[in-house]
């Protein structure tokens, strides 16, 4: 199934209703793109996932913005696209929560809120709720959460984990920490790799991030913002990701309708990651995707935008 291809952050999604810069409290200026009517009754507020940026939304807002009774916002992750790095070291999930506060606080300070997230956006979500509790009852309406987890990613520290896992958790932890303190050098070698428009690139993009079936123009959307992403925001948010642990910290969702939506051949944040949320929020609808891989909101749009549409369907009718 195909995918609008990612736009540049630089420039305007086609019919967006208008792009601005909101500047956190450590400095980064996130680049940020709204869409639909400004007097919505809802605003939907979404955030990717990690090495991405705001235009893997881009057919989600298109569709849910063209239906006139919603506002769409979305941005880049700090560090991702066209956002800057900010002053604050190190780099958390926490961190991305005070973001998206920001963000909301800049862009929807009134009104009812339906927040989305895919893999890191997802936690993003989750750190948000934890520390806002008080936002997510007085104005949360609904809650996507897509290929993500509440924590348990790093194998490393993992009662159970097998040999071969722990091993490779130490070799990834080695290399991104490499790539960390040497993030410009890092960077010429990946120039001279193959890209997305080679046949090399496209092949390992999909092999571990879609599933077998997945259209070209899905993949070759998800591997040029891959390729885009700064190699600094690759090593740096990587152990943020294995630090991330919301696990009993989602006292805040259990009142909100939560849609949580993930793929059969996820590999980074498999379907298990997902169960463990739904023994949390029993009251969540999870939603399993078979044949898909992590890039689900990708792969499969209509998977992501129906659950998407519901919850806004929820907000506007109360």
């Amino acid at each position: 199934m195909s995918t609008v291809p990612a736009v540049p952050a630089a420039a305007p999604a086609p019919g967006a209703t208008g792009m601005r810069s909101v500047t956190t409290a450590d400095g980064a200026s996130l680049a940020v793109r709204t869409d639909g009517p400004e007097d919505a009754a809802v605003t939907l507020v979404l955030a990717h996932g990690w090495t991405l940026d705001a235009g893997a939304w881009e057919r989600h807002a298109q569709e849910l913005a063209a239906e006139g009774r919603i506002r769409v916002v979305r941005y880049d992750q700090r560090g991702h696209g066209g956002s800057t790095d900010g002053s604050a070291r190190p780099w958390s999930i926490d961190l991305l929560g005070e973001d998206l506060a920001r963000v909301i606080e800049e862009t929807a300070p009134s009104g009812p809120l339906v927040l989305g997230g895919h893999s890191m956006g997802g936690m993003t979500v989750m750190a948000l709720a934890a520390a806002r509790p008080g936002l997510f009852a007085e104005r949360v309406a609904g809650v996507l959460l897509t290929s993500t987890s509440a924590g348990q990613l790093d194998p490393r520290g993992r009662k159970g984990a097998p040999l071969r896992l722990r091993a490779l958790g130490h070799l990834e932890s080695a290399f991104f920490g490499y790539c960390s303190r040497t993030a410009e050098r890092s960077e010429r070698i990946r120039t001279r790799l193959p890209g997305p428009e080679g046949r090399v690139n496209p092949f390992l993009v999909k092999r571990y991030l879609y599933g077998p079936k997945a259209a070209r123009e899905a993949v070759l959307a998800g591997a040029r913002m891959i390729h885009a992403c700064p190699m600094t925001a690759v090593a740096d948010w990587f152990p943020a990701l294995m630090l991330h642990d919301k696990a009993g910290a989602l006292g805040a969702l259990r009142g909100v309708p939560v849609q949580i939506v993930v793929g059969t051949l996820d590999r980074l944040t498999p379907v298990a990651h997902s169960r463990r949320l739904l023994e949390e929020l029993p009251d969540a609808q999870l939603e399993i995707e078979p044949g898909c891989g992590h890039m689900l909101l990708l792969e499969r749009p209509e998977a992501v935008i129906g659950p998407l549409r519901r919850l806004c369907a929820g907000a506007l009718a109360h």
